[in-house]
């Protein structure tokens, strides 16, 4: 399936206004009214949402209640959910996808605009960075990479990945999880990562065409569902607060936190993302190691500048200022 109209069709509208009256009921009467239809076409509307795994009660005198949606991510289940001006708006929904970064960069490169987004159920060739794989198991997680227009210039791009990490912490924890960031783009609960960022972008010299900004979190992958090389290292949401996650609702969530924060480093700049990144890192005031293509280096992790590169100080006392590199904590022996 491709991106959905901007016009949304009945059954959004009679979900999302559902959704508003949380657990009251909604008469026919009323649907009817906000739709301009019969209530005998509101009712069609009904069965046919039921038909697609919708549980909605029906009492008469009383109208419409939703009691439980189908755990996908479609813009069925999204968008009445949605409460962003743009994020999440023009919405590329697809059952299976090899890369949803790979997806994002070609319809930004014809042309998609600002907030557009990729979303899949699963990924077979998911991109992480330094050229890994993201494990990207189908009906388990939330995989979707935003397409971006930001008015700054190239050298600032990487700032965006930092932007993202401190609205998925938060996010998370609202759901109750002790989440913290790791410098540069991943997110960690107890030590293990639960969910991780990859920014590309198309720019000139001066100039930001656009980004895709990609984002994988594990939300109910159980231990079976991570390969072997990962079971030691990754984790889910489901998995650190024994309950399974509201998919949807957790998209939402994030996509509303994601663009508060885009909007604020738009309107003021880096400064308060960067406070905010070190109240919720778990990087800072420990020794580190650092590998990059070409070298290692160990010290204590400082701090980070204006522009979000780390800051390691060495046992000579330098001070190393870090771009890019796997960053591990050196636990005493």
């Amino acid at each position: 399936m491709g991106v959905e109209s901007s016009e949304r069709t009945y059954e959004e509208l009679i979900l999302g206004f559902l959704v508003e009256g949380r657990d009251d009921f909604l008469s026919g009467e009323a649907l009817s009214d906000k739709l301009g239809l019969s209530r005998t076409a509101v009712w069609k509307h009904v069965e046919s949402l039921r038909g697609k795994g919708y549980r909605i009660d029906a009492v008469p005198a009383r109208g419409y209640r939703l009691m439980d949606v189908p755990d996908k991510l479609s813009p069925l289940e999204l968008t009445p959910l949605l409460s962003t001006h743009h994020l999440g708006q023009g919405l590329h929904f697809h059952e299976s996808l090899p890369s949803t970064n790979e997806t994002a960069f070609r319809l930004a490169t014809d042309g998609a605009e600002h907030g557009e987004v990729v979303v899949t159920e699963q990924q077979t060739a998911g991109k992480g960075r330094r050229g890994r794989v993201w494990a990207s198991p189908s009906g388990l997680n939330l995989y979707f990479s935003a397409i971006l227009r930001p008015d700054l210039p190239p050298q600032r791009a990487p700032e965006l990945t930092l932007v993202a990490a401190v609205a998925l912490c938060e996010v998370l924890r609202e759901e109750g999880a002790e989440a913290s960031i790791k410098w540069p783009n991943d997110v960690q609960i107890g030590g293990k990562k639960v969910a991780g960022i990859l920014t590309e972008l198309s720019a000139e010299p001066e100039r930001v065409h656009f980004v895709v900004l990609g984002i994988g979190v594990n939300l109910n992958a159980g231990p079976a569902d991570f390969p072997p090389e990962l079971a030691e290292t990754a984790t889910s949401l489901c998995m650190a607060l024994g309950r399974r996650i509201n998919r949807a609702l957790f998209t939402a969530a994030l996509w509303g936190r994601l663009e508060e924060w885009l909007d604020l480093h738009q309107d003021v700049g880096f400064d308060p993302v960067r406070q905010r990144w070190v109240e919720l890192t778990g990087t800072l005031g420990q020794e580190v190691r650092v590998r990059t293509d070409r070298s290692e280096l160990r010290g204590v992790a400082e701090g980070i500048d204006d522009s979000g590169a780390l800051l390691v100080r060495t046992a000579d006392g330098r001070v190393e200022r870090v771009l890019a590199g796997d960053v591990e904590q050196v636990r005493p022996r």
